[in-house]
């Protein structure tokens, strides 16, 4: 029997950029891992975790099969993936692979019994719903229902799936599971992020799946699952029995009172435990890892003392001084027990309060995500205002970026890893955060890399923190540096014209002519009273992208060709059908080009001139994850293109048959759910 008919390839991803080398022990120990899980493939439960190795050649590995499918075919799915995921991936040391049938896994880090929302993979059905009783609301609350059962799943697989009738004639089918080593309460978790990521890729869809190596959710119109392979579900529990009272029996009264006394006699434990902890916290400085949102439910949890930052930074020595920001000066602190800190000093002209300040800062650092600097706590003493946040290594974006000879450790496929991540941080504070954080500020210099060059977005949330309201303009405090706000004043000046009062009609575009934009917005700034909306990151993040790509400065370009910034000088060769003239020169050959083109399309995209015509940064990190969107034709970009003569220059885009052969589409047969096909 041909396996490979028996299941059906979706996607695979190829996710850490460190490699391994062939015939070595870490290949020795993964070799050893997928022959495990092969072996296993027929545990009745479907899912199997294992590992291999030691130390930094171990390697860690797990299958998870669907809940509905015999032993056989979860059996052809796992062995198929495990031969499968080494010809995908060949050296590199993690790597996810998906199938309808079967998910396989395998890291160089320890992956058991924690959520993980990356890579995601979202796949739809072509056709659209054509009953209005179909509706998003009915998706939503029918996956809420099936997401609750499968965390709640008696027999411990974590699957459920659901049928609601909707008419007499048509139906809802839906799926969800989460891996069996994560909790009940960390599968909600995870199923619920997935639910609230349908509307970003399949809203108006017949059919549509989230995929997290953690959980996954699907449905459909159709009967996609084998139902007659599930268990009959539970009996209910016997109802409960009252026995009478005989005279020997001891009496309820009594039976409360023992249990309140004990259950008094607990809580006062652990209160006397916490408070001890966080009186040897303080004394001692040592800062806790927060592994969830219970460990940060105080502000006090979160306070150091004045001496306790000083001796951490020397008394803020410059010879511990890292840099300084829009915000305030940033400097490496030492506790006393050997971590490494960062500690930003606010600067003294905020004007929020400290019980406002004190709540901000514990709604920040309850922002808990892989590519977000995490706020470790704070100081507020006298005039002081201090942020404390872990230590990230490798320094920022920029400092690799722009250096004529460091930016050679930034090969395409890092480079790619880095924009990938720095969108899922930014939808993370756009979208799936429990509050709606606009950045504000985003920019190479606020991008930090860690030991592994993963990127970690810093300066999140400041703008609430400092004291400055995000949703309002104010024009004695603009928040951001210089050459960020030129950017996003830039690109929202078309639709905010009518509050530049001194300004009109032709005699805006004349001064555009004459002199730089930046200097419009600080002299016009005086009529500003907009929104600040979640646009101006998508501009921000998009010039970003684009600076990533040619390895330049936006701010700081001069072409000979004549025009002004990077972005002027990106959409002339998008224009003339040279796009790849663009890419930063260390990279020569060794990127992908479909990978490239699709992430200047992207950047433009992000940086046209109407905010209204920008993607969500949901769509974005879609667009990152699947092929098979096609990308629409970029708009000219938000701002005006002069050469040196002073003449506008012409804005037109590609026409929509050049954008197709620039894109990267495939059709989809009816009835049908997209292939994603691999990078």
């Amino acid at each position: 029997m041909n396996i490979q008919a028996q299941v059906t390839y979706r996607y695979h991803f190829c996710t850490n950029s460190t490699t391994f080398t062939r015939n070595s022990t870490f290949q020795e120990n993964l070799d050893v891992l997928l022959s495990s899980l092969s072996s296993n493939s027929t545990h009745l439960s479907g899912f199997y975790n294992t590992s291999a190795g030691q130390d930094s050649d171990n390697v860690y590995g797990l299958f998870l099969c669907r809940g509905d499918l015999s032993t056989d075919v979860c059996k052809d799915c796992v062995t198929l993936a495990t031969q499968a995921i080494i010809q995908r991936c060949p050296t590199q040391r993690e790597a996810i692979i998906f199938y309808d049938e079967c998910l396989l896994r395998y890291s160089n880090q320890f992956i058991f019994s924690r959520m993980a929302q990356e890579p995601v993979l979202y796949l739809l059905n072509s056709q659209n719903i054509t009953d209005s009783r179909l509706s998003s609301p009915i998706v939503d609350t029918t996956m809420d229902d099936t997401a609750l059962q499968a965390a709640n799943a008696s027999d411990g697989k974590k699957f459920a799936i659901k049928k609601v009738n909707i008419t007499q004639s048509q139906s809802l089918y839906t799926l969800a599971q989460c891996t069996p080593d994560i909790s009940v309460s960390v599968c909600g978790q995870c199923l619920q992020l997935a639910i609230s990521r349908l509307p970003g890729c399949c809203s108006g869809k017949q059919g549509g799946r989230v995929l997290f190596p953690s959980c996954n959710i699907r449905y459909e119109i159709y009967e996609f699952y084998n139902a007659t392979a599930l268990p009959p579900p539970s009996p209910p529990p016997p109802p409960a029995v009252t026995r009478p009272q005989g005279k020997s029996g001891v009496s309820r009264a009594t039976i409360i009172a023992i249990v309140a006394s004990v259950t008094a006699s607990i809580l006062l434990i652990f209160m006397g435990y916490y408070l001890r902890c966080r009186r040897e916290r303080k004394k001692y400085g040592t800062i806790r890892e927060n592994s969830a949102d219970s460990d940060i439910t105080t502000v006090e949890s979160l306070q150091f003392d004045l001496g306790t930052i000083e001796a951490a930074t020397n008394n803020f020595s410059n010879d511990n001084k890292l840099g300084e920001g829009g915000f305030g000066e940033v400097y490496k602190g030492i506790m006393s027990n050997g971590q490494a800190i960062a500690v930003k000093r606010l600067s003294r002209n905020s004007l929020q309060g400290a019980e406002e300040f004190k709540n901000e800062v514990l709604l920040v650092a309850k922002l808990q995500h892989r590519n977000l600097v995490r706020l470790l706590g704070f100081c507020l003493e006298g005039e002081e205002k201090i942020l404390v946040y872990e230590f990230v290594p490798n320094k920022s974006l920029d400092y690799f970026l722009f250096d004529p000879e460091k930016r050679r450790q930034l090969n395409w496929p890092r480079r790619y890893k880095i924009i990938e991540e720095i969108a899922r941080g930014i939808l993370y504070l756009h979208e799936d955060s429990r509050l709606r954080i606009i950045h504000r500020d985003l920019k190479a210099s606020n991008i930090l890399l860690n030991e592994d060059m993963h990127p970690k977005v810093s300066d999140f949330g400041m703008a609430k923190i400092f004291g400055v309201d995000q949703t309002q303009g104010n024009t004695s405090r603009i928040v951001g540096t210089y050459k960020t706000n030129m950017r996003a004043f830039a690109s929202i000046l078309s639709q905010e014209a009518s509050c530049l009062n001194s300004i009109s009609g032709g005699l805006l575009s004349q001064l555009c002519l004459r002199r730089p934009l930046a200097s419009i917005m600080y002299q016009e700034a005086s009529c500003l009273n907009f929104e600040w909306n979640v646009k101006s990151d998508l501009y921000s993040f998009g010039v970003l992208l684009l600076e990533i790509i040619c390895g330049k400065k936006n701010s700081s370009f001069y072409q000979t060709d004549g025009v002004e910034d990077l972005v002027s000088h990106i959409w002339k060769h998008w224009r003339n059908e040279t796009p790849f003239e663009v890419v930063d020169s260390v990279l020569r050959d060794s990127y992908s080009r479909n990978e490239v083109l699709r992430c200047i399309q992207i950047g433009l995209l992000c940086v046209q001139e109407d905010p209204s015509d920008r993607p969500t940064m949901a769509k974005i990190v879609l667009l990152f994850s699947s092929y098979s969107v096609t990308l629409p034709v970029p708009q000219q970009p938000a701002f005006f293109l002069h050469s040196k003569s002073g003449q506008i220059m012409p804005g037109n885009g590609l026409d929509s048959e050049q954008s197709t052969n620039k894109s990267v589409s495939w059709s989809v047969d009816e009835g049908s759910i997209t292939e994603v096909y691999p990078r």
